[in-house]
């Protein structure tokens, strides 16, 4: 079963760590089967403000287990590094239907 990970992030302090961190960290969760169904700016906010002006991004993985697997793999947890101190993120680990 398909599973989803899920980021809302305010980026307040954008520069080349973050960049690197989207590069590799694309590349890392590709080896799990990862693939971006959604990657950028929130759109049309029709409810709500949790959204406005947020970041999201919606990553499609074969299985939780290949998601937990690509979360704490030890290259993705130096390379997430990358991104201290760049703004606030929000994830969560969802099932698919």
């Amino acid at each position: 079963m398909s599973a989803y990970m899920i980021a809302v992030c305010e980026i307040t302090n954008p520069g080349p760590g973050l960049k690197k961190y989207s590069e590799e960290s694309a590349r890392i969760s590709a080896g799990y089967g990862g693939k971006y169904l959604v990657r950028g700016m929130a759109g049309e906010v029709i409810e709500g403000d949790l959204l406005q002006g947020k970041f999201v991004i919606i990553t499609e993985f074969p299985s939780m287990e290949k998601m937990q697997a690509f979360y704490n793999d030890p290259e993705y947890q130096e390379v997430k590094k990358q991104r201290e101190g760049t703004g606030t993120y929000q994830i969560a680990f969802c099932d698919g239907i």
